[in-house]
């Protein structure tokens, strides 16, 4: 069966970065519907990075089952690709990477996780925030280098996460923390994020794009699910009309 893999991407890996392959079939963010209307095309593999969510509803677990259940692979990352990975893997649904794997082994369980605020996509998903995923995989790495001790990496973790998820970048963090007596560390820390900043959303999707690469030179045979699909109004409603979309992104 010839690959033809089609990706639900945003922020997580804006145009520039996408690499340039014939099989695979970029698309925005995903939106309630939209994996159920892709399946239709009947493609080899379905990719979700990035979708839509809050005013807009996000993509259903009920269109992910039928689509696989039709024979087709369905992969998640990174962002709500991983957290519907999480919930679906039991059922065949593959999950790519170390955010999808800490919100399957529980580590991870609020949406806010990976929720960012972005700009449209005609400018290529420019971020606004940043997402809490991303920050505690940069404050690991910062304690690994000896830039700061796993007690402050803690308080600014701590602080990222009361945050809304709108409002959540570093300089709201460093700002906070500075309210008490501001220890050398966090000025070290500013500095040392300009080229230290690790985009663990980037990384992991770029790991679901190799794995769907190997996939595909391996090749691809229809999936065979251990479900029986049944058809009710939410699978119906999931292939309505589609809705206006809104820049919050997870």
């Amino acid at each position: 069966m010839p690959m033809n893999a089609v990706i639900f991407a945003g922020p997580s890996l804006p145009p520039a970065y996408r690499p340039s392959d014939p099989a695979l079939e970029w698309c925005p963010p995903v939106r309630q519907g939209e994996v159920y209307k892709a399946a239709l095309a009947r493609p080899a593999i379905i990719g979700i990075i990035d979708g839509y969510f809050e005013v807009t509803p996000t993509v259903w677990h009920k269109e992910i089952l039928w689509a696989m259940a039709q024979g087709i692979h369905v992969y998640g990352a990174a962002s709500i690709g991983a957290l519907r990975a999480a919930e679906l893997h039991s059922f065949g649904m593959v999950g790519i990477g170390r955010i999808f794997e800490a919100y399957r082994d529980g580590i991870l369980e609020d949406d806010d996780e990976v929720a960012v605020l972005h700009g449209p996509e005609q400018l290529g998903y420019p971020a606004v925030t940043d997402a809490m995923v991303n920050i505690r995989a940069t404050l690991d790495k910062a304690v690994g280098a000896g830039v700061l001790d796993r007690s402050l990496a803690g308080r600014l973790t701590r602080i990222g996460k009361t945050l809304f998820y709108k409002e959540r970048n570093w300089d709201a963090i460093l700002r906070l923390a500075a309210r008490d007596p501001p220890p050398v560390a966090l000025d070290h820390l500013a500095a040392w994020l300009s080229t230290g900043q690790i985009d663990q959303k980037r990384i992991d999707t770029l790991a679901m794009i190799a794995a769907i690469r190997r996939h595909g030179i391996a090749g691809v045979f229809p999936l065979k699910v251990c479900y029986h699909f049944h058809a009710t109004g939410y699978h119906r409603a999931a292939a309505g009309p589609a809705h206006l979309r809104h820049q919050e992104d997870f």
